[in-house]
């Protein structure tokens, strides 16, 4: 299996991803510069969070019209899985692969703690490794982590099971206390209408291996390779 893992200015998980990909390929991904104009042949595309052009402008915005993007749009549209995480998330939407809105926290302040997410869907290529509706413990570190879309957008969402993950307490209750940022419907990521794209906030790479305090985020990855 070959993996890319796209690298703006202002990115800083994507050597966590690439650890993280390397442990569940037992090969490590390609590390892609944001102004190449065309990607390698990969079964996989990981965009990684951080602060890509330093969140001017909005965060994503910029990024998403980074010559790599429009191959990586391209390819997502012929069914390559592409997996956005935090910024990775924000550009994704900003790039049209997503839709709904990434805002501003509802507190106003930057977030970073480690959330409970219950798994509501498992029938796509990121989450196959997971039971549905089990919860798992992910950090979370964003600014624009809220999600917004219209309703009839979120109730399109929900009755095509693309609501991957949702903010929850530990025993999977999904209410307003568990939700860190106020996403709408407690939204943690969302995918595509043909599952192959997935936008998620929470860092799954950085709790995949003990070293890291746990493991609940490696079958994001597993699920990928396997």
């Amino acid at each position: 299996m070959n993996a890319a893992v796209i690298v703006f200015p202002g990115s800083n998980c994507d050597r966590d991803v690439k650890v993280a990909l390397t442990a569940s390929m037992a090969r490590e991904p390609m590390m892609v510069w944001h102004d190449e104009a065309r990607l390698p042949k990969t079964d996989l595309i990981v965009v990684p969070g951080g602060f890509s052009y330093g969140d001017y402008l909005r965060s994503g915005a910029m990024a998403a019209h980074s010559p790599v993007m429009r191959e990586v749009v391209k390819r997502a549209k012929a069914g390559v899985p592409v997996l956005g995480i935090c910024n990775g998330f924000q550009i994704l939407i900003e790039a049209g692969l997503l839709p709904g809105a990434l805002l501003r926290n509802a507190g106003l302040k930057f977030v970073c703690k480690d959330v409970w997410l219950r798994i509501d869907q498992i029938d796509s290529p990121f989450t196959s490794a997971y039971m549905r509706d089990s919860v798992i413990r992910i950090p979370i570190a964003h600014n624009d982590g809220n999600y917004f879309a219209d309703n009839k957008t979120l109730e399109r969402l929900n009755g095509d099971g693309r609501i991957a993950m949702r903010y929850s307490a530990p025993d999977g209750t999904v209410d307003a206390a568990a939700n860190p940022n106020g996403s709408a419907r407690n939204i943690a990521g969302v995918l595509n209408a043909e599952r192959t794209v997935l936008g998620m906030m929470p860092h799954p790479e950085r709790l995949a291996e003990m070293a890291l305090g746990g493991t609940d985020g490696r079958a994001i990855f597993d699920s990928l390779v396997g």
